[in-house]
């Protein structure tokens, strides 16, 4: 007998709701299932994880172009059966993904050894292109008590992002944000700013609103009882997390009451993927999709497509080929994708989607400027935004649109929330702001911009914070061309060069001439890589001198494809003329990779 939907999801939830929990597991290998299955002893943990210690429930299979599989349900449903069968497991095809990935259940009460069976099955096809367990994500912030108060996080000469100077521009209209996140609860600080969204929950456990998919992203409340998510979890109220996002976005602003949203002109589409206990990999890749207009199998066309989508949400591991599919189609569609660090305190190359390519990954500053205690940290962040910190202060939180009821809607209000959930949508409402003042802006050219323009740091932050404080007017003023930098002029290498497995270092130099005095603080390093595990490489900027700065160390527990992102580099004491180099190092084995090309934008 099958074990119930709602039982299954409490073993899934046990670990992903402990923000604190890391993937040192992801690395160790588990045993072969059954004789016989192709390599099931090298898969690692991590893609065999639901959460961290928690076997999969269901796979998201990307089959190569041009099988069969990757367009023919009931080819991919026969793959299915076939493969399960050879592992003497019971798999059944679900649905196909808007990315054209397949959702495979696994059936009952599957080992982390009986999923690796599976997984390595689905590897040896060569036919497959990825095969990723369906992973849970959780909201990334942290509720705290309900006080009144200015937002010093908008304005504060300190760590405030100075926001009011860009409303002088531009105040967001003609912008759609799709905020993906646990739905919308009614609240007429929002209400003229809200556009028609989706609830992407198909799972009826985790959705708690009676029904699955559907047209209404209504927040029926988050709410649950201990030990309900997993044993050992505390009870939780309900958090509007999705409501109080969007507040900071897009809050109705100059009505005489409540708080102002950073681009209060701009439309919000709440997109619903977070219910009980989280919410998986699965739904939020289709509301990624759909947000940013493309197809959704059974979904109907939107209307609202999103130029910017916030995801203040996130889970442990890798960025996996399914979410980061999904995240490049909707670049490439023209939607600038907004994604919180994380609020472990650790590096964010452990935790997804912060760790994805094609993203601005945000961190969360206090209101001295420094790192917020929680923030997540390092090389793949992009950017810093106030986040709060409720721990010196109530008052020292970041204050938007919520509701007062603990488990199901009740009486509008506000409150003091703390985490880079709360950073992200600052970054999410400049980036509309931004779009706003020039349509033509390229998600690339918005990131580029905000880098370029952001300030240094008020406070400390030891590991990497990105590019420093975002700072909205002079990044508004800079695409309006009214003031501030785009990014200046840019010196490129598009000379091919390969990565040996385990190997000596390569190196690529670019020739800069033209420039005056020193690199700046803010100096950008873009890198192209492809690689088959990134966190095999060490990846080191040289100046002209020979002084090196490290962009990417190696990460056991980073095996996502391909390095595709921007570093930013003090070299304020470097000469700019010279010869630069990049050194890029594979320190492990079985894997390799070329250095496509890279660049340098002063």
């Amino acid at each position: 007998m099958r074990t119930s939907p709602a039982v299954r999801r409490k073993l899934i939830s046990a670990a992903a709701v402990s923000a604190a929990l890391l993937t040192a597991a992801s690395t160790a290998s588990v045993a072969v299932a059954q004789d016989g299955a192709p390599q099931a002893a090298a898969v690692p943990a991590a893609q065999t994880e639901a959460a961290p210690g928690t076997p999969a429930e269901r796979l998201i299979v990307g089959y190569r172009s041009g099988a069969t599989e990757a367009t023919s349900n009931t080819a991919a449903e026969a793959d299915a059966t076939a493969k399960g069968k050879a592992a003497g497991e019971d798999l059944d095809f679900q649905r196909r993904l808007g990315t054209g990935a397949a959702l495979v259940d696994l059936g009952e009460d599957l080992t982390k050894a009986d999923v690796a069976d599976v997984v390595a099955r689905y590897q040896a096809d060569p036919q497959v292109a990825y095969v990723v367990p369906d992973r849970l994500n959780t909201p990334k912030a942290d509720p705290n008590d309900t006080e009144y108060a200015k937002q010093w996080d908008l304005f504060e000469a300190t760590a405030g992002m100075n926001v009011p100077g860009a409303w002088n521009t531009t105040t967001g209209t003609g912008v759609t944000v799709a905020v993906i996140d646990t739905g919308y609860v009614a609240h007429s600080d929002l209400a003229a700013n809200i556009v028609g969204g989706y609830d992407f929950i198909a799972d009826t456990a985790v959705a708690v609103d009676g029904n699955g998919r559907d047209s209404n992203p209504a927040d029926p409340g988050d709410w649950y009882n201990a030990n309900e998510c997993g044993a050992g979890i505390p009870a939780s109220n309900s958090s509007w997390h999705g409501t109080h996002v969007a507040g900071t976005i897009a809050a109705v602003t100059n009505n005489g009451k409540g708080v102002a949203g950073i681009a209060y002109g701009a439309k919000i589409s709440p997109v619903r993927v977070l219910g009980k206990c989280g919410g998986y990999d699965s739904d939020i890749i289709d509301a990624i999709t759909w947000a940013s207009g493309g197809t959704v199998s059974g979904v109907p066309a939107n209307s609202n497509v999103a130029k910017v989508i916030n995801m203040s949400l996130g889970g442990d591991g890798a960025c996996t080929s399914a979410t980061q599919s999904a995240i490049n189609a909707a670049v490439n569609r023209g939607t600038t994708v907004v994604v919180a660090a994380g609020n472990e305190n650790d590096n964010v190359a452990n935790h997804s989607p912060g760790n994805c390519n094609n993203v601005i990954s945000v961190a969360a500053t206090n209101r001295t400027g420094a790192k917020a205690s929680y923030s997540n940290y390092g090389s793949l962040v992009d950017i810093s935004a106030p986040g709060g910190q409720t721990s010196t202060g109530t008052a020292n939180g970041i204050l938007s649109t919520l509701n007062s009821g603990t488990r199901t809607p009740s009486t509008e209000n506000y409150a003091y929330y703390q985490g880079t959930s709360m950073a992200t949508p600052h970054i999410a409402g400049l980036a509309a702001l931004m779009k706003s003042a020039n349509s033509a802006l390229t998600p690339a050219q918005i990131e580029s911009a905000i880098k370029a323009n952001a300030r240094a740091l008020p406070g400390a932050c030891s590991g990497g914070c990105g590019a420093g404080l975002a700072d909205a007017t002079r990044t508004v003023q800079a695409v309006s061309g009214s003031g501030g930098s785009t990014g200046g002029t840019t010196f490129t290498s598009t000379t091919a060069v390969s990565i040996p497995d385990n190997g000596s270092a390569v190196e690529s130099s670019i020739a800069v001439t033209g420039r005056t005095g020193n690199a700046p603080s803010a100096l950008q390093v873009g890198v192209d890589i492809t690689h088959t595990y990134r966190g095999d490489l060490v990846i080191d900027l040289v100046a002209p001198d020979g002084s090196t700065y490290r962009l990417k160390a190696s990460s056991s527990s980073d095996s996502a494809d391909n390095v595709l992102t921007t570093y930013t580099v003090n070299a304020s004491g470097e000469v700019a003329n010279g010869t630069w180099k990049l050194r890029v190092q594979d320190v492990a084995a079985q894997d390799t990779g070329r250095l496509n090309s890279w660049k340098l934008t002063f």
